[in-house]
């Protein structure tokens, strides 16, 4: 078995010798003498987007990025083997789907290679005693099918509330201010995950299967405030969307549009500083020393806890540095990924197997409070934590060699442990193959001989290759205390975008495009006529 080494940089392959990394310094003095109108300060998805739409505008564009791979937490690489293309974070595109960029295809990016998949099997639910669930595509019967192994009155239940949501959907504005149904489901909405999903199932799996399915994002269902977890297993029946190649085709997408439209995008070029005149942004300052200049504004995706550094206290007023102080870390995430020799199976509760792009993997409802009760002790329990299991591979076969598989087990998890974060290195290979074992015994294939390489990202490695990620926070911080930066910073000609400001974080690319359609009507412009225009 082969272990990827872990480094700050997004592909190992891409280790530059000597002559490439001359001829990058070439590249990097050339660009610094010439005139962009924005320069951009990281390369994450809503950085990109952001880039991609002024580019669209005419606006010449230089992305700046500090890692080898663009794209943040929505990058994809061979991080375990050659052929084997991994997502370093993310890997479902399900609710970018509601941004106006796909809904009415404003930057067209199916012409730079980003194609959405639906796979028919959407997410499958496991569970030690032999219990299963199965979730299909835009198929409430079919899935509430599997559910009736195990319980017919939540299989009802299921279809019930399938019906409820459908009448829940918004109304036309002279209709009723709120319908029974959208009375019912806010008042779900307003307890706790976990005290929802006991309201509403009745079997301990399918309470479970809730809230394991519902932690993929945001906070924990322990929480209140986090009661539709109990109905996550209908939401994913709308489907969670993957592309085709993994998630950072929408990152090479964009980069590839950016670079079209004449503007450029360097990568190993980690910004350290901003270039201040009088008062306003005038470009970046890199690690290396080179400094980028730009005609017209400065757009950041650092995250502000960095950002704050880079200029005197005084420019960026009381408000934000107050603000940016009440930013708290969420929850720790960390991703442990595996090459194998075949791809997942699962048993079905009524007999044969099934290829699942996803899984969730908990047994027990209370499990949901143990990593928060954990990071509060700098402790760590993982017998039962909820568990994100990713395989897209078993319905993109472009992504491994003929025949093998590919997985990536993911959770939230203590990033403070009782010694400090650094305890992460000592113990992340032991944590792993505690995680991975448990869940090879849901499968009905794997067991450890199937691993051919691994590569371990604990939260502290999340943090080391990808500063934006604080304290492990794949979505930057907790946003739930609304903290969020301004995207107009007090700077003027500097602009912020991506997981700090709203609405946050995950694959959406709301922040992307909401920061491109402000700077836009500083410069007394619309999106809408921009895109129109350019189509």
């Amino acid at each position: 078995m082969r272990t990827a080494a872990i480094a700050p940089i997004a592909l190992p392959a891409l280790v530059q010798g000597a002559d490439a990394a001359d001829r990058t310094r070439a590249s990097t003095r050339r660009t610094a003498s010439e005139h962009f109108d924005y320069v951009v300060a990281g390369a994450g998805h809503n950085s990109l987007i952001c880039a991609a739409y002024l580019s669209k505008a005419g606006y010449r564009v230089l992305v700046l990025e500090g890692q080898a791979v663009i794209g943040g937490g929505c990058k994809t690489s061979e991080i375990l083997l050659p052929g084997y293309k991994e997502d370093w974070c993310s890997s479902t595109h399900g609710i970018i789907a509601n941004n106006p960029l796909v809904t009415r295809n404003e930057l067209h990016l199916e012409r730079y290679g980003y194609e959405i998949l639906h796979p028919e099997v959407v997410i499958h639910f496991p569970f030690a005693d032999g219990a299963s669930f199965t979730v299909y595509l835009n198929d409430v019967e079919r899935t509430a099918a599997t559910i009736a192994t195990v319980s017919k009155t939540d299989a009802e239940t299921f279809r019930h509330l399938a019906a409820l949501r459908a009448a829940a959907a918004p109304k036309a504005p002279d209709g009723p201010a709120k319908t029974q149904a959208q009375a019912y489901l806010g008042t779900l909405g307003t307890m706790s995950g976990y005290a929802a999903a006991r309201q509403v199932w009745r079997s301990p799996q399918m309470q479970a299967a809730a809230l394991s399915g519902g932690r993929f994002s945001g906070p924990s269902g322990a929480e209140l405030g986090t009661g539709l977890q109990a109905l996550s297993m209908l939401a994913h029946v709308g489907g969670r969307p993957l592309p085709r190649g993994g998630s950072g085709m929408l990152s090479v997408a964009l980069g590839r549009l950016i670079e079209a439209s004449n503007g450029v995008v360097l990568t190993n070029m980690p910004v350290t500083g901003l270039v201040i005149e009088n008062g306003k942004c005038k470009g970046v300052e890199c690690a290396d020393g080179s400094r980028f200049l730009a005609g017209t504004g400065v757009v950041s995706t650092i995250h502000p806890r960095q950002l704050l550094t880079m200029a005197p206290r005084a420019l960026w007023g009381d408000a934000l540095v107050q603000q940016v102080a009440l930013m708290q870390p969420e929850l720790a995430m960390f991703a442990f990924h595996y090459a194998l020799t075949e791809p997942p199976r699962y048993n079905l509760a009524s007999g044969g197997s099934v290829s699942s792009p996803e899984a969730a993997v908990m047994d027990d409802p209370a499990s949901i409070f143990v990593p928060n009760l954990d990071a509060a002790r700098g402790e760590l329990h993982p017998d039962d934590y909820p568990l994100q299991v990713c395989h897209p591979s078993v319905v993109d076969t472009t992504r491994v060699p003929q025949g093998r598989g590919l997985v990536k087990v993911q959770g939230y998890i203590t990033y403070d442990l009782k010694g400090g974060p650094g305890q992460w290195d000592v113990i992340k290979d032991q944590v792993a193959d505690q995680v991975v074992a448990r869940y090879l015994k849901t499968t009905a294939n794997l067991t450890p001989a199937n691993i051919l390489a691994k590569h371990l990202v604990s939260p502290l490695d999340m943090e080391r290759g990808n500063a934006a990620m604080w304290r492990g926070s794949v979505h930057g911080f907790d946003n739930r205390y609304g903290a969020f930066a301004p995207y107009r910073l007090p700077i003027a000609g500097l602009y912020q975008t991506g997981d700090c400001t709203s609405p946050g974080g995950g694959i959406s690319g709301m922040p992307g495009r909401n920061a491109a359609e402000l700077i836009l009507r500083d410069q007394g412009r619309e999106i809408g006529q921009v895109v129109a225009s350019s189509a």
